[in-house]
């Protein structure tokens, strides 16, 4: 039988690996080769170490929970729009500088967008 640190890191990257999706609690012990026993209390310690949520869901005429991670791998697509990557003025950006990113209203604006676009909340409103 495999350590339940093993299987808590098992089940936390197969949640993970769903991204916004997220993964049936029924279907992760299957995918872990596990209980449902086993499941449900992996599932129930993740939740408390407040690495996942857990969402109520009628499936298939049963009660179950659909498992959110909530933290996401991280991508280097997440970063490759920043202006600083192609500023002619990084290599004088700086704290304590003239030109600094805390008063750059291009990574400013750069980052307002990027949060619009993960959250889906449009600035139109």
């Amino acid at each position: 039988m495999p350590k339940q640190n093993d299987l808590e890191q098992k089940a936390l990257q197969l949640i993970m690996n769903m991204r916004d999706t997220g993964l049936l609690q029924s279907e992760l012990w299957r995918r872990m080769k596990a209980s449902s026993r086993e499941g449900s209390r992996v599932s129930i310690k993740l939740e408390k170490k407040g690495l996942i949520y857990r969402e109520r869901e009628l499936s298939e005429g049963r009660w179950t929970y659909r498992l959110y991670s909530k933290r996401q791998p991280v991508s280097i697509n997440s970063i490759l729009a920043c202006p600083c990557l192609t500023c002619g003025e990084n290599i004088r950006c700086g704290a304590g500088s003239r030109l600094s990113p805390n008063e750059c209203d291009l990574l400013t604006h750069w980052i307002l967008d990027s949060s619009h676009i993960e959250t889906g909340i449009s600035g139109d409103d």
